[in-house]
């Protein structure tokens, strides 16, 4: 065994503990860097330069195929995982298949940063979870264009790879998941508008020609929202899931992304789907994803790491890991992020468990990705190959960086304090104080430098004091008496607190979702001193803020999730009234008892005897804070810009689109809304619409997303106008097989939460009609 496959079971073990992973990782890219170095295989003076491989001229299935043709048995199965050897009798060198790239180039086995200078740093990012609450998806766009600019500069240099397994879009269900801070958040629809623009700015376009950018890879195929929950671990779970939940809520973001995005690859999670494990779901990975969505043979499926193995030994599907490797290829996972592969292919070759045709598939779909990538062609055809470390960490790449920080800004409260003037003196209190890295949340990079929330307080012109007061989640006491005393000389207290990666991570999920008990202590001892305090709260999940909202001494709450690099300069500017908070949450905030209501294994959404329901769709208790809330600084007025219709006819409206597949993204109408700021400051408004209604199967929806757009700079007197268009896939529904339906009836807009600012009423007559019919699975 070689020293790399020695350090992947070490990384099995480090998995078993979150925060060892990042650091395996980085030992794990710097020994890829050594073996690897990626290089390109030469196509001017090597064994290959006169091959069809070689040939610009040809398109990149022949080129592809040709290559493979001339690979033994052995040498297709080595190419396997993801740790891919090459052949270097043809002059092809060995590739990692392993990169990361969630929110800005990250550390992975695939990627290394210099200890100092060129290629030490990449731009940081806020995590997924708060750039889906800035609900812009031209900002989205814009950070993974940087994203992939950055990416292929390292790339160039040998330190990345070219493709990447970003984005995380399974829906963020649970308040417990522990990676829900890698997702946007908890709406289908959301996710799936911030996947197709996210997508488009890594890979360079929707089908780029004639090169790919970088190679993104949607995650995690499918039903996955679980880590280790009271003994139930991912790779053993299995998620009993519906047709009908599948349909509308699980699966729409990874229809976006493959049907609409064009994504490159996907990868396949470690649970089961209803007794099949993802890596072996021939339903999934040929009946939905290729059949259905059209994810060609130019595009390939990836495991989670370990997941194939984990068929036999975890899942116990199969009675040997022979078998799991070739069930998981003939079901459609191309590459093992492991080295199941590799090891067990060669016997189930020789048992005829699989076929060299079925090697072949799975590399031809590889290198037909490494060729549209630019893999095999000169450099000086290839604008990508020449960026360099110049295009990292460039001024508009960091001003963006900051823009994101301050656009996913959410005002959960202020009773008036917010601004503050800067002349005010401030006590800077918390875990959060001085955080570094714990602001950048998980699978992150090394970034250029980090304003923690100290440093941008003092940068934002206020006087401060500090303390750290305690820990996230400790149960010290020690530290309280240092705060208090500070807080007593200050005119206001922002106490920078919440949870972090001791909290939430891979492989940790939480068991509760109120504050830690330490820091609501140290609040309430500080709001003793009648000062006025300033609560941010930090994390990718949601905690209970009801005593933070009770409480007269608080009066103001930001949510500030993991707002990367220039965290500390946004908060503290939105605090100072230099910025206006516009962000909207994109998570429900439940009551802490919401976890005694419900197994984080029930994978269903809407209300039961047992279930109070799941996401602001389907919750039938009274959310804390609201799914889409947020404040403002200043006061909107709103009337639509143009009377909408109140009756649509469903056959007229599906003939007027006939020929216009798919159906479900055709346009039903697009409602202008004109948004006038009637106070004193400019500021962005997130405009979120609702639909309701009583058509279709029940129970019923409360409401659900169907469109929103971020209006930016409206000024104090003036009007900014957002077109909303909602789509027919937005207002249909899917039945118990799943098939989306446009249904009769009466329905009703909301313009934002809560009573709303705006509403309107329309009809669907005719018949009901199905507009896409959802691919039934033969197992069910």
């Amino acid at each position: 065994m070689n020293v790399f496959k020695t350090l992947l079971l070490i990384l099995k073990w480090y998995a078993m503990n979150p925060r060892l992973v990042f650091l395996a990782h980085l030992v794990l890219a710097s020994v890829s860097l050594a073996q690897f170095n990626f290089s390109f295989p030469d196509c001017a003076n090597g064994p290959l330069k006169s091959t069809i491989v070689c040939n610009t001229a040809k398109d990149a299935a022949t080129r592809a195929h040709a290559l493979i043709q001339m690979f033994t048995d052995e040498e297709l199965i080595r190419n396997t995982d993801n740790v891919s050897p090459g052949v270097p009798r043809l002059g092809i060198p060995p590739y990692q298949w392993w990169s990361e790239a969630l929110h800005g180039v990250a550390g992975s086995p695939g990627v290394t940063f210099a200890s100092s200078g060129n290629f030490s740093s990449a731009t940081s990012f806020p995590q997924p979870i708060v750039l889906g609450a800035s609900f812009d998806m031209e900002l989205v766009k814009a950070a993974a264009t940087v994203t992939s600019t950055e990416a292929r500069a390292f790339n160039n240099a040998g330190r990345a790879g070219l493709d990447f397994f970003t984005p995380n879009i399974n829906p963020f269900k649970d308040p417990r998941w522990g990676r829900g801070q890698e997702t946007p958040g908890e709406d289908p629809f959301l996710t799936s508008q911030y996947v197709v623009n996210l997508i488009d700015g890594l890979q360079g376009g929707i089908s780029p020609h004639p090169y790919y950018k970088v190679a993104a890879d949607c995650k995690h195929f499918a039903a996955y929202d679980l880590e280790n929950w009271e003994g139930i671990n991912r790779s053993d779970f299995d998620a009993k899931v519906s047709l009908q939940d599948l349909s509308e809520y699980y699966l729409p973001s990874f229809q976006s992304c493959v049907r609409d995005a064009k994504v490159t690859s996907v990868m396949c999670s470690f649970n089961s789907v209803n007794g099949i494990p993802a890596c072996a779901n021939s339903y999934l990975l040929q009946n939905v994803l290729r059949d259905f969505w059209g994810f060609g043979d130019d595009r390939w499926v990836v495991s989670d790491c370990d997941a194939v193995e984990n068929i036999f030994n975890t899942h116990n599907f199969t009675k040997s890991l022979a078998e799991a490797a070739a069930d998981a290829l003939k079901a459609g996972t191309d590459i093992d992020c492991g080295t199941t592969y590799s090891t067990h292919l060669p016997e189930a070759l020789t048992q005829s468990l699989i076929t060299r045709a079925d090697l072949e598939k799975a590399l031809t779909r590889q290198y037909i990705s490494l060729i549209r990538l630019g893999y095999f062609d000169p450099p000086e055809s290839q604008p990508y190959r020449q960026l360099g470390w110049s295009d990292v960490n460039k001024p508009e790449a960091e001003n963006l960086a900051y823009r994101a920080a301050v656009e996913g800004l959410v005002l959960i409260k202020n009773n008036g304090l917010l601004p503050l003037p800067t002349t005010d003196r401030l006590a800077i209190i918390g875990p959060y104080t001085n955080a570094t890295t714990a602001m950048q949340g998980n699978y992150f990079g090394a970034a250029p430098f980090v304003v923690t929330p100290l440093q941008g307080a003092i940068a934002a012109g206020f006087q401060v004091l500090s303390a750290h007061g305690t820990d996230v989640d400790g149960t010290s006491y020690s530290g309280f008496e240092e705060a208090t005393e500070i807080a007593k000389s200050v005119d206001v207290i922002v106490f920078v607190g919440g949870i972090d990666h001791t909290i939430e991570d891979e492989a940790k999920d939480r068991l509760n979702i109120t504050w830690p008990g330490n820091q609501l202590d140290l609040i309430r001892q500080l709001a003793a001193l009648g000062k006025p305090i300033v609560v941010v709260q930090f994390g990718g999940g949601q905690v209970d803020d009801s005593d933070l909202l009770a409480s007269d001494a608080v009066h103001a709450v930001i949510w500030a999730g993991y707002p990367g690099q220039s965290g500390g300069a946004a908060i503290f500017d939105m605090i100072a009234g230099k910025v206006a908070p516009a962000g909207r949450l994109t998570t429900t905030q439940y009551p802490g008892e919401y976890v005694d209501q419900i197994a984080m294994t029930d994978m269903s959404l809407r209300p039961s005897a047992i279930n109070p329901g799941r996401t602001y769709k389907w919750y039938t208790g009274k959310p804390v804070v609201e799914f889409g809330h947020g404040l403002h600084f200043t006061t909107f007025q709103f009337s639509w810009k143009k009377r909408p219709r109140t009756h649509y006819n469903i056959q007229q409206v599906i003939e007027s689109v006939s020929g216009r597949a798919p159906l479900d993204l055709a346009i039903l109408d697009t409602f202008q809304v004109s948004v006038q700021n009637t106070g004193q400051v400019v500021s962005d408004y997130v405009a979120l619409l609702f639909l309701s209604g009583s058509a279709g199967p029940t129970p019923h929806p409360l409401k659900s997303l169907v469109a929103f757009s971020r209006a930016h700079d409206v000024e104090p007197g003036s009007s900014s106008t957002v077109d909303l268009k909602v789509t027919l896939g937005a207002v249909a529904r899917a039945d118990e097989r799943g098939n989306l339906w446009l249904f009769g009836g009466s329905y009703r807009l909301v313009l934002d939460v809560g009573e709303g600012v705006l509403t309107h009423e329309f009809i669907l007559t005719g018949a009901d009609a199905c507009i896409l019919h959802w691919p039934q699975d033969p197992s069910m």
